[in-house]
């Protein structure tokens, strides 16, 4: 082997900040040592690894082609270290990308109690919608996700973590609040406002309402759970989202959820990571420590 995992390290950052001076800085090298490494490796492969554009630089097809693999080897050279070094197996820096609903909602206390039991343990956290987290695991971005329903890449493992569900709501002045519940014709004639195309609350939706509605009026798509409440809020919109995400507003009179019993929107909020990914003892207690909190929700409630 005549590459070293420190061009490897220096591959890794560059191709992460799309800059010389940036992975410089990150890795506390200086600019011409980034460099240096960067030339070596690209030398030894024989390929190059980035397009230069001006002071910003983009992987080529080779780059691309590497990336992954570079990620999964300074991966699994942290797992060598740490069980290595028993004493510290709960210790070092952990990627975690969570959907929205379990980031606001649920993350925030888990990294909360985490600090505080487990004082080595630093988790940096990413938000993305379902699809993103899938894709960013495949290609080694993150150790651990938390999506909003179903996976079928075989490459990662799925475990469920909490239920929830989806519920349809309106503001209390829109027409349909004084009703017992919505009917189909009346999901049909609203006007929607829903998460983006990717988003797996929207799959979920989707899921629901195929074969039983033929076609929705959905004037907008966000991914900002915020920008929906409030244009429902304020205008004659009605709009679907985890129960998690209205349960505040309901309780304070802001939203009213439209018992909507043809549908049935159940799901879940699972964690995923890559199926040939080997033991993680970081990972093992991120996930016995959300199942713990998960738990204590379910007794207060």
């Amino acid at each position: 082997m005549k590459y070293s995992l420190k061009q490897i390290t220096v591959f890794d950052a560059v191709a992460s900040l799309e800059s010389v001076s940036a992975a410089a800085r990150k890795l506390s090298m200086t600019q011409s040592a980034v460099s240096m490494s960067l030339g070596q490796l690209e030398n030894l492969l024989g390929r190059p690894l980035f397009i230069r554009q001006g002071n910003r630089l983009t992987l080529s097809h080779w780059g691309n082609w590497l990336r992954p693999k570079a990620r999964r080897l300074l991966q699994d050279a942290q797992h060598i270290e740490l069980g290595l070094h028993e004493q510290h197996l709960i210790s070092g820096r952990f990627r975690l990308c969570s959907s929205q609903t379990a980031a606001e909602h649920l993350i925030p206390e888990l990294i909360s109690r985490i600090d505080t039991d487990f004082p080595e343990l630093r988790i940096d956290l990413m938000v993305e919608n379902t699809e993103n987290v899938i894709d960013g695991l495949l290609n080694y971005e993150f150790d651990l996700g938390i999506i909003e329903g179903r996976n079928d890449d075989s490459r990662l493992h799925q475990e469920r973590w909490i239920d929830d569900h989806l519920v349809v709501f309106s503001s209390p002045h829109h027409p349909y609040a004084k009703y017992e519940s919505a009917s189909l014709s009346q999901l049909e004639q609203a006007k929607w406002v829903l998460r983006e195309q990717g988003a797996g609350t929207r799959r979920i939706f989707e899921g629901a309402i195929h074969g039983i509605i033929e076609k929705l009026n959905v004037w907008k798509e966000y991914e900002q759970v915020s920008v929906l409440k409030s244009l429902v809020k304020n205008g004659q919109y009605i709009s679907s989202l985890p129960y998690l995400d209205v349960e505040k507003e309901v309780a304070n009179g802001e939203l009213v959820i439209l018992p909507t019993p043809q549908l049935n929107m159940q799901r879940h909020l699972s964690f995923i990571w890559r199926a040939d990914s080997g033991e993680n003892p970081l990972r093992d207690c991120i996930i016995t420590e959300a199942r713990r909190l998960s738990r204590n929700r379910l007794v207060k409630k």
